[in-house]
């Protein structure tokens, strides 16, 4: 066997080979890759938070707290219903009509 510096022990080509053939021989070994060959890989569902679409930005507002009541009653969504509001409010108005 062959030592290195971190006193790992590595064996030599045949004892390798002397062992891969006592592992062929143990009635107990078990090979993974025998008897799961039907069934079919699994999806995995990612975690976390969903990627964006990149085209936002993220900011910091104030409004009044009766409006954003009135949107959180209406349950998940109410932040995108608040852009979809905005981008109505535009099609009309200019923001430079504020004044």
């Amino acid at each position: 066997m062959t030592k290195h510096k971190l006193k790992t022990i590595v064996p030599t080509p045949e004892e390798d080979a002397a062992i891969e053939r006592g592992i062929a021989q143990d009635p107990d070994t078990f090979d993974p890759k025998v008897g799961f060959e039907h069934l079919k890989p699994v999806k995995l569902k990612l975690r976390g938070r969903p990627v964006g679409s990149g085209q936002k930005t993220q900011l910091t507002v104030r409004l009044d707290n009766d409006i954003i009541s009135l949107f959180r009653e209406t349950g998940s969504g109410w932040q995108t219903r608040i852009n979809e509001a905005l981008k109505d409010w535009l099609k009309h108005h200019r923001p430079s009509e504020l004044g």
